[in-house]
């Protein structure tokens, strides 16, 4: 079974506006409300590529209980842990659009805190993650709140390697740096979050390389480093580079595209055991996402697959 972790879970609550103005009463021209978080989104993208899976996350009060409910809609097994104190977050993400269509659209996004976990609660989660075997596949993905230890990461990543169980993380930063000592499997920083971590300007394919080498060095098998419009560069455990293209379409809407390509990545791999095909599911499932106003089927990934290219560097 393949698991996926949702620290900070939310209903994305996901409108246009034309020529939006602040200060001002602004009517929506359109507004939708999804299952959002990172762990979630690749949970729904796997289910849509005919990949079981569990998702494990924290929910409370009304609006947990109507983020569960949707999640549920998605036939994805669940194993959620009501929380007593808060609710879950909604994020609020306004796309301003202007009516000549001369003009890019502006997005503007307001994302809530969540819920306080306590210990007790905590203590649940540890024992469901006790429980899950080497043959399975866990997948730590996005940020944690701040009532939770930030050191979650490792010790999540500490109990799984105990137990010899292979996990993915895809975090920013200290909280993905510090779970490379126990060698995940796979991780999936951008060319912004490679920067970040080294505090230096990347400028081209080999800074990427370099840099990403070092985060091998650190501890992490395979590196995907997601270049947006540009592509996506992966470096294999076994000491190989390949550089895919990104296929064309009109970007609508960004959100979920590296939590998808995640669930690409993974879904390619699981059929196919090879690094070229799940690098080439992992791309079209991120553009399935952004050229869509939800996140990636199985129809869209697999039209995209058509324009994906993948060339060894050397």
């Amino acid at each position: 079974m393949i698991y996926t972790i949702t620290f900070n879970p939310a209903l994305d609550y996901i409108t246009q506006v034309e020529n939006f103005e602040i200060g001002k009463i602004n009517r929506t021209a359109t507004e939708k409300i999804l299952a959002g978080g990172k762990g979630l989104n690749v949970s729904i993208v796997l289910k849509n590529l005919e990949i079981e899976n569990t998702a494990i996350s924290f929910i409370a009060g009304f609006t947990g209980k109507e983020l569960e409910k949707k999640i549920k809609e998605h036939q994805i097994n669940t194993d959620f842990i009501e929380v007593k104190k808060g609710i879950t977050r909604i994020n609020v993400k306004i796309i301003s659009t202007n009516n000549s269509n001369q003009s890019p659209k502006i997005e503007t996004a307001i994302n809530g805190n969540g819920p306080e976990i306590t210990k007790e609660e905590m203590d649940l989660f540890f024992e469901k993650i006790k429980k899950i075997k080497p043959t399975d596949l866990v997948i730590l993905s996005g940020n944690v709140p701040k009532c939770i230890n930030e050191k979650i990461y490792e010790i999540i990543c500490k109990e799984l390697k105990q137990n010899e169980v292979p996990f993915i993380v895809d975090a920013t930063q200290k909280l993905l740096v510090n779970t490379l000592q126990y060698k995940p499997i796979l991780i999936k920083p951008n060319k912004q979050e490679l920067e970040e971590t080294f505090n230096v300007k990347i400028e081209n394919k080999e800074d990427i390389i370099f840099y990403a080498k070092k985060l091998q060095e650190k501890g992490a098998q395979n590196v995907l480093i997601s270049l947006g419009g540009d592509g996506a560069i992966l470096l294999t455990k076994e000491g190989k580079s390949y550089y895919s293209n990104a296929p064309k379409g009109q970007v609508i809407n960004t959100v979920g595209a590296g939590d998808s390509m995640v669930a690409g990545f993974v879904a390619g791999f699981s059929k196919y055991k090879n690094y070229i095909e799940a690098l080439k599911t992992g791309i079209a499932s991120g553009s399935a996402s952004t050229f869509g106003t939800e996140l990636a089927t199985k129809d869209r990934v697999q039209e995209l697959l058509k324009q994906i290219k993948i060339e060894e560097i050397k």
